[in-house]
């Protein structure tokens, strides 16, 4: 097997630089080298697939599977090398397929002259010593800026591939979003693409992305309604438990549609917080309570869980060995030698983590623990817009403050602790993804009956905030960068890289990004990112709040 791996799509890169031969994330080079070269198959079946499309001819099948190859692909989602093999073969297959299609349609055109991954020879790609590290795309282009660029492009994609899967499930699909993957990946390959073009499709990959964040939200509150605010135990309730981490809604109403009157008490887990909010999930008694924190907790977490645990999408971290006999996954997430939950027409069966459950013994005993409210969604938020405006006119409320993003394990995140804390008490903070974890037990108190922390749900609910933002900016007759609001943002992952990129795509400027900035931009990307919309690295609280507040 080669053993070469050249990794750095999150924020935890090794050094601050890359990992290279074990992935912080516990990803091993066979597992890396499988999605490098997913990546690059996905490229071929891209270029046919493009100019097919334009001739009018679509591929549903293929569409899903770019889809899901992509979101496989993403930080802490599959470890497993047996599945990514799997999604490697059937890629394979597919690209076979659509080459043959092109072919057919284009008789007289020489496909000699297509770019490298048009051209893939199956038995070289399957062949573990095949490497296809330096051929994935980040590295074929012609300079450091253009790398950047295509990198930039290529993890913006993973990120709203993972909204499009969450949609898709839910019986959601976007043809513009599918066709911008067609778009990205092609330009991914081809070698003589120029930075204003990359350029044009970064942001382009922004715009389709709020997109596709506008698609799954209505896939939500269609299927499970508008959030609404709501109170959240913290503590335990004796009884058998099953928590759920993640981010998949489906998966956990089917979860609680099995489990109802059996006696287990359902807990949500990390992302998957925001589910209380939903009036067709809040309606089952059972989803009592949410357990533990952000999702680089869990390891310790889930030792102490007398239950069940159920992953539903990334987030996942190496299983120890005290729990690895309670935990399952399902979906596209997966981790070697844990059982995995599969669809069986339309439907999953869960009896398996029911059974494991009983078997845990679950709390023996109430634990005491407090309340916290989330459902601050766009619907929420914007009924009382009014109230709102008024309390700003008013001098009341001074500023909002958006905190938000991921979560992570290394150090520096105490930041955003810190900085919400030190927020003045005529400031609105909104959040949302695990990033809240670091603050949302705290007491923030209220501004005459408006709660001044409003939780709007997961990273993709950064469509809320958005929502919210650009009604708040209408009704003062201004644009967003002109009101009283400052993006705070901490990333992780690639679902965080595309939601910035939806911020650039709508002219948001002033944004500050950290823990650390990403290790994959390029000096002279960063300074076209500085010099058109002012992004900046975090500092310290107090140097930050000096200069946004004056």
């Amino acid at each position: 097997m080669n053993e070469r791996m050249f990794c750095r799509q999150c924020e935890q890169a090794a050094k601050g630089k890359a990992c290279t031969s074990l992935g912080i994330c516990g990803k091993n080079p066979q597992a890396a080298a499988l999605m490098d070269k997913i990546i690059y198959v996905l490229q071929g079946i891209a270029i046919y697939g493009n100019r097919l499309r334009e001739n009018g001819i679509v591929f549903d099948q293929v569409n899903e599977f770019i889809i899901e190859a992509l979101f496989s692909t993403v930080t802490n989602v599959n470890f497993d090398p047996e599945r990514l093999r799997k999604i490697l073969k059937d890629g394979l297959s597919h690209l076979e397929n659509i080459k043959n299609e092109f072919i057919k349609v284009y008789p007289e055109f020489d496909i000699s002259k297509l770019p490298e991954p048009a051209l893939i020879k199956h038995d070289e790609l399957l062949n573990e010593a095949y490497d296809t590290s330096l051929k994935a795309g980040i590295f074929n282009g012609k300079s450091d800026d253009i790398r950047s660029l295509k990198e930039i492009l290529l993890y913006g994609m993973k990120g709203m591939a993972a909204y499009a899967d969450h949609a898709l499930i839910l019986g959601k699909k976007d043809d513009e979003v599918n066709s911008f993957f067609y778009n990205g990946l092609s330009a991914i390959a081809d070698r003589s693409i120029s930075s204003e073009d990359l350029i044009n499709l970064v942001l382009e990959c922004g715009k389709t992305n709020l997109r596709c964040m506008e698609m799954l939200d209505n896939a939500h509150t269609e299927r499970f309604g508008h959030p609404v605010p709501t109170k959240v135990f913290l503590g335990a309730k004796k009884g058998y438990a099953i928590v759920v981490s993640g981010h998949d809604l489906f998966d956990l109403e089917m979860l609680l549609k099995q489990t109802e009157n059996t006696g287990i008490n359902i807990y949500t887990h990390g992302e998957m917080l925001p589910a209380h909010g939903y009036p067709e999930l809040k309606k089952y008694k059972h989803l009592v309570g949410h357990y533990g924190t952000a999702w680089q907790n869990q390891q310790k977490e889930f030792d102490l869980f007398p239950g069940a645990i159920l992953m539903t999408t990334n987030c996942i971290q190496k299983p120890r060995p005290s729990y690895i006999e309670r935990i399952f996954t399902t979906g596209l997430v997966a981790w070697p030698g844990v059982k995995h939950i599969t669809w069986n027409n339309r439907e999953k069966d869960f009896s398996q983590v029911i059974e494991e459950a009983k078997k845990a013994g679950g709390f023996q005993h109430d634990i005491q623990g407090k309340e916290i409210t989330v459902g601050f969604g766009h619907n929420a938020v914007l009924s009382v817009a009014d109230k709102i405006i008024e309390e700003v006119k008013n001098g009341r409320i001074r500023r909002f403050f958006l905190i938000g993003g991921c979560d992570g394990a290394k150090p520096g995140r105490n930041y955003y602790t810190e900085l919400a804390q030190k927020i003045p008490s005529d400031c609105v903070i909104i959040t949302l993804a695990c990033g809240k974890f670091r603050f949302n037990t705290l007491d923030f108190g209220d501004i005459n009956g408006i709660p001044r922390l409003l939780d709007s749900g997961q990273c993709n609910d950064a469509y809320s905030a958005i929502t919210i933002a650009k009604a708040l900016a209408g009704a003062f007759n201004c644009s967003v960068n002109e009101l009283p609001l400052s993006l705070i943002l901490s990333w992780y992952e690639q679902k965080a890289v595309c939601i910035l990129l939806t911020l650039l795509s709508l002219g948001i400027k002033n944004i500050r990004l950290g823990p650390t900035l990403p290790a994959f931009v390029s000096q002279n990307v960063l300074k076209v990112l500085v010099e058109n919309f002012n992004i900046k690295p975090i500092t310290t609280p107090d140097a930050d709040l000096k200069e946004i507040l004056g």
